[in-house]
Formats: C-alpha cells, sequence, structure tokens
C-alpha cells in the first residue's frame, strides 16, 4: 500500500500529492507497456492529469463525485482489471476510481 493515511498539513499534502502522483504515474505507465497498451500523446496528457487528481483524492480525503456503475458497462474485462490494479496500489480510493481510470485504457487500447 502506497498512501494509507490521509494527510492534514496542506504543504504536506501538496508534497505527498506530488510524491505519490509521480510513483503511481510510472507504476501505471510500466503496467500499460507490459500490456502493448500504448496511449498517444493527448491520452498521456489526460492519463497524467486524472492519476494527479486520483493521487491528490488518495492525500485529501477529497470523495469523487457520484458516478454511475452503468456507463462503464462495455468497457472491456481487461481495462477494468487493469485498473482496479491501479487503484488497489492507491490503498484507500474507492472502486468508482477504477470506473473512470478504466476508460483511458480501453481508449488506449484502440491505437494498436
Amino acid at each position: 500500500m502506497i498512501n494509507g493515511a490521509v494527510m492534514n498539513d496542506v504543504g504536506d499534502q501538496a508534497a505527498q500529492t506530488s510524491q505519490l502522483a509521480d510513483t503511481m504515474l510510472q507504476q501505471v505507465f510500466a503496467l500499460l507497456a507490459r500490456h502493448r497498451i500504448i496511449p498517444n500523446e493527448v491520452q498521456v496528457q489526460m492519463l497524467t492529469s486524472h492519476v494527479r487528481a486520483m493521487a491528490h483524492r488518495s492525500v485529501t480525503g477529497e470523495p469523487l463525485p457520484e458516478v454511475e456503475p452503468e456507463l462503464f458497462d462495455e468497457i472491456s474485462a481487461e481495462s477494468m482489471r487493469l485498473a482496479r490494479e491501479v487503484v488497489a496500489q492507491f490503498g484507500n480510493l474507492p472502486d468508482e476510481e477504477a470506473w473512470l481510470l478504466s476508460v483511458h485504457f480501453e481508449v488506449a487500447k484502440e491505437n494498436l
């Protein structure tokens, strides 16, 4: 588990968020490469922004807005599995984060 505790000091939160985001981005891009999923430049920017937001929510405890699960019915099992693997590494995010993250993986898979 990378981050199991919510931080309260704003300065510490910013530093923790940045460090966590950098670590997780390395892991995400390594995971995608192992599965031969290569996002294009725009997809990299969008994915990076999303993972940074996930790190922020992980550190601050800020909740994710409500997400409707049926919106993700067409996401492949592989993309959802990979996204859940990433979310599990954060250690304290809800499964809804995986639903959103899986969209990035699914779209990048279509680059092949």
